[in-house]
């Protein structure tokens, strides 16, 4: 077991101090047998009016906060510690119906998996394109072999680049590029694997970057995003595109979503000119702590500060 703690901080910048409208935070982690939540705190300036938590469709915890002051800065701090189990390979115990792909999911699973397995852009034949480099029509292939293909085709043929700009990119862009972010990467893997019959679903979160034994982890420093895919006899297998990962190892699971505008980890608006806006700044730090008592050293991520104009809120009119 590994202790995770997360710290999580940005901040919005205005020319003039503006009226604010309600933010929704997606920042506390999902508490489950691999992952569970020791503490978490939110600390927010201004002084919000009022904070609530709700679970969305997806049964992820949003927060919702709301001001009844205007300000020129507006600053969210989060705090995270948590108990992470990891994985150290991934483990295939798939149903005997579905060693081999293609397969059908049972029937009693597919009303809850469809929307997963709509692919989002069903007209664009570059994906099913890229797909004849590993599945030839007609033959069978061992379906965790597959998807693990799929996963290193894209860790290894595609160049990591961070990018300002808000949005994901399309798949036919991703591949046309031959580069992405991680968010970019996620999406062309639901996309590959939807069109091969795979329910799957894009994952938010940070990625833990170890300093210790030299590991290079792309995507840290800020929120991270990832995919999962359902096999039958394994349930919802996580899969990191960006690097490689199979399984939640480094992984800290927040959010999960049937697609990637649906998974934002900070959104709100104000009321004042699109020139109101002067940035933001995001700094991100994932620490793991040493075991009681071991007088061992604590290894960090490196903290990284994003500047980044094209992702404050929306102003309102």
């Amino acid at each position: 077991m590994i202790i995770f703690s997360v710290h999580h901080s940005t901040t919005y910048r205005y020319r003039r101090p503006v009226q604010l409208g309600q933010h929704q935070m997606l920042f506390r982690p999902r508490d489950s047998f691999d992952q569970r939540l020791l503490d978490c705190t939110l600390v927010v300036r201004p002084e919000p009016s009022e904070i609530r938590w709700i679970h969305d469709v997806f049964g992820n915890c949003l927060t919702l906060v709301d001001f009844a002051a205007s300000a020129d800065i507006l600053k969210f701090e989060t705090t995270i510690r948590l108990a992470h189990t990891p994985e150290n390979a991934p483990d295939f115990r798939i149903e005997d119906y579905a060693k081999e792909h293609p397969f059908t999911y049972h029937a009693d699973e597919l009303p809850d998996l469809e929307p997963y397995l709509r692919r989002h852009y069903p007209d664009d034949p570059s994906v099913p394109a890229w797909l004849t480099k590993f599945v030839v029509p007609g033959a069978s292939r061992p379906t965790g072999h597959l998807l693990m293909t799929l996963n290193e085709a894209i860790a290894e043929g595609f160049s990591y680049q961070r990018r300002l700009m808000r949005g994901t990119q399309t798949p036919a862009e991703t591949l046309a590029l031959q580069r992405g972010t991680c968010r970019d990467f996620a999406l062309l893997m639901m996309e590959a694997a939807r069109a091969l019959g795979f329910a799957a679903r894009f994952m938010t979160g940070y990625v833990y970057v170890p300093d210790r034994d030299g590991t290079v982890r792309l995507g840290g420093g800020s929120t991270h995003a990832w995919c999962s895919i359902y096999v039958p006899g394994s349930g919802w297998v996580e899969f990191d595109p960006t690097n490689g990962i199979v399984g939640n190892r480094d992984l800290i699971r927040v959010g999960v979503a049937r697609t990637p505008t649906q998974a934002v980890p900070l959104s709100g608006s104000y009321w004042g000119d699109a020139d109101d806006q002067l940035g933001m700044e995001v700094t991100v730090n994932v620490q793991t702590e040493a075991e009681p008592g071991s007088g061992a050293p604590v290894p960090s991520a490196p903290t990284a500060t994003r500047t980044d104009p094209a992702r404050s809120p929306q102003q309102g009119r």
